[in-house]
């Protein structure tokens, strides 16, 4: 597949020149205690217009509604052999959020687990959803609704799943804690020491040296208010305090499935001549002509060649998104654009690190 890449590397340019702006403590920390719970339960849905599972090949939705008829007073006949095409198994999950109260709901999600076509147009019946410990948390009921209306002919919808919005109902509450005594824990969502050492510093110079104290990279404990009203006056003035976190680290993800190559700030490239096939690539630095020798600044230069031939020359200041518009224009293919990468970094010429998925 020889898929062109051209669409997003005016983006990946415009984003790597971007300066690094402060962000809320908000937006990089998360609070210990203060977490989400997943839940998990089977269902049964009905009412599909002849969509559902494959009696025949799903026993244990056939098992679900002798079960369930049985438990409201129907009694089937020994050897009654169901062959029912507008029921279907389902898989039913959803997230419980911190400091939900009983008869609080939230939305569930619907995934077949038999053989249905579609759960389009279903109703969801009544579901326990169970936690961690096999506890009961929420009950689920409602109209499953599946996505795909509208698609356009060549496209095919995936109908297997659904959501049923505000479909489940809290029945009983996760207690959460914030903080420990009189301390609260923020987890950094990434380890930094840099960001750690500047949000400790934000935090003192607004509540007073040594309110917060960095843990390690990746957790910073904040003395808080021990009354609980002071407490979350506290917290909500702190996480929206601005913080400029520190660099990341230079990285080029790339997907080989889809051609996607995306890369940070931060990713450098040193001199290097990579041959691919037909393609190659080189980058080079030299130093610029009536400068000292002892001071000269370098001006990076690259180049794609074809043995077409065809060439594109880079000017001065080559960084990896040059070298992949390059190399975009005469034509390579994002596996070519991949291997190539893949060859720098094994030489000791890109300075980042390369994650495939």
């Amino acid at each position: 597949m020889n898929m062109p890449v051209t669409g997003v590397i005016a983006l990946l340019l415009a984003l790597v020149a971007m300066p690094v702006q402060a962000d809320r403590i908000k937006d990089l920390v998360s609070i210990q205690g203060v977490r989400n719970n997943q839940l998990m339960g089977y269902g049964i849905v009905v009412g599909l217009d002849g969509t559902g599972d494959q009696t025949t090949q799903t026993p244990f939705t056939v098992q679900s509604i002798i079960s369930m008829l049985q438990n409201m007073g129907v009694n089937l006949p020994v050897g009654t052999s169901l062959q029912l095409k507008n029921v279907a198994a389902v898989i039913v999950t959803a997230n419980l959020p911190p400091f939900a109260k009983n008869g609080q709901t939230v939305d569930v999600t619907v995934s077949s687990m038999g053989n249905a076509k579609s759960l389009r147009g279903g109703t969801l019946l009544m579901s326990p959803l169970k936690g961690a410990d096999g506890q009961v948390y929420a009950m689920a009921q409602g109209n499953v609704l599946v996505g795909g209306v509208g698609v356009s002919p060549g496209n095919t919808a995936h109908l297997s799943v659904g959501r049923v919005p505000s479909g489940a109902t809290v029945e009983r509450v996760v207690l959460a804690d914030v903080g420990q005594g009189e301390y609260v824990n923020l987890e950094l969502n990434k380890t930094d020491f840099t960001t750690a050492t500047r949000m400790v510093d934000t935090i003192n110079r607004s509540f007073g040296a040594g309110t917060a104290v960095a843990l390690d990279a990746r957790m910073v404990r904040v003395t808080a208010p021990m009354d609980n009203n002071l407490r979350i006056g506290f917290i909500s003035r702190m996480e929206n305090l601005s913080v400029s976190p520190g660099d990341d680290i230079a990285r080029i993800i790339l997907n080989e499935r889809t051609g996607s190559i995306v890369m940070n700030r931060e990713v450098k490239l040193d001199t290097v001549a990579v041959a691919h096939g037909n393609l190659s690539v080189v980058i080079s630095s030299e130093p610029l002509i009536g400068q000292p020798a002892v001071a000269a600044p370098e001006q990076a230069q690259g180049e794609a060649k074809e043995k077409k031939p065809e060439l594109v020359v880079l000017k001065a200041g080559t960084t990896l998104g040059e070298v992949v518009k390059a190399l975009n224009a005469v034509g390579a293919s994002p596996q070519d654009l991949l291997a190539i990468l893949q060859a720098m970094k094994a030489a000791g010429a890109l300075k980042a690190d390369l994650e495939i998925i």
